[in-house]
């Protein structure tokens, strides 16, 4: 499979979205609302639940499954209030010693004008900012298109894991081949060099574990469920100044 084949397959009818992963994966979730500024932003599903029994604090970006659930959710592109939800709701987990789960899915943060008069880009950087020094586990999986600071804004944290036809990029294909050669038209090549499938990040240590899909079937999971539960199981314990600094070194690195 190509590179470019991948970022068809992340983008495809039919992929589950963050809220078919919140069902399956968590049990009991109560959704919350607002940003406690200006509104509750559709795009970003957040609330509290419970992994294998452990109270987690649950954010995704959430795409919509068919056209009415895509308009709803603006397509998964986060307004400056979607971020600022989920900040909100990071320093609510790490003031009740819950862990925070993350399901990243989106094209990029949206960049209309509204947005852009908000604050999109503080609205990001705080949440990257906030998520370094968050003193609680978090983990992020990113689950189809990890585009830009719009998945980065919700990729601050201890590890990231990415499904096997999953992508993660500063670009969107279409936007790279348009700036280095001035042809969409080469966006087969412009996927190549991006290196934004899974295996790539594996090998360039921009994410720790590639989960294969199974066609998103129970075995799926119910697999990444426990492994899920695993990674906050071994988290308990660990000094949130300990937490603080591994995250900070790790994105050091990049």
């Amino acid at each position: 499979m190509t590179a470019y084949d991948i970022v068809l397959k992340s983008r495809a009818k039919g992929r589950p979205t963050a809220a078919k992963y919140i069902e399956k994966i968590t049990e009991n979730f109560i959704e919350l609302h607002g940003d406690r500024r200006f509104a509750d932003d559709a795009a970003v599903i957040a609330g509290i639940g419970t992994v294998c029994g452990r109270p987690v604090t649950v954010i995704g970006i959430e795409k919509g499954e068919d056209t009415n659930g895509k308009i709803a959710h603006n397509f998964g592109c986060a307004h400056p209030e979607g971020y600022r939800k989920a900040v909100r709701l990071m320093k609510q987990a790490e003031k009740f010693h819950r862990p925070v789960l993350l399901f990243v899915d989106t094209s990029g943060a949206y960049c209309g004008i509204g947005a852009e008069e908000r604050g999109q880009s503080e609205a990001i950087a705080s949440s990257i900012l906030e998520m370094i020094r968050l003193k609680t586990p978090c983990l992020t999986v990113i689950i189809g298109e990890g585009g830009s600071g719009g998945a980065l804004g919700l990729a601050a944290a201890d590890e990231v894991w990415i499904t096997e036809t999953s992508t993660y990029s500063v670009i969107s294909p279409e936007g790279c081949a348009s700036i280095l050669w001035k042809d969409s038209s080469k966006v087969a090549e412009a996927s190549e060099c991006l290196k934004l499938t899974a295996q790539d990040l594996l090998s360039l240590r921009a994410v720790e574990r590639v989960i294969e899909e199974k066609e998103f079937s129970d075995e799926f999971f119910s697999g990444l469920k426990e492994r899920i539960a695993a990674f906050f199981e071994s988290k308990r314990g660990v000094p949130a100044e300990a937490l603080v600094e591994a995250r900070y070194g790790r994105f050091r690195k990049f």
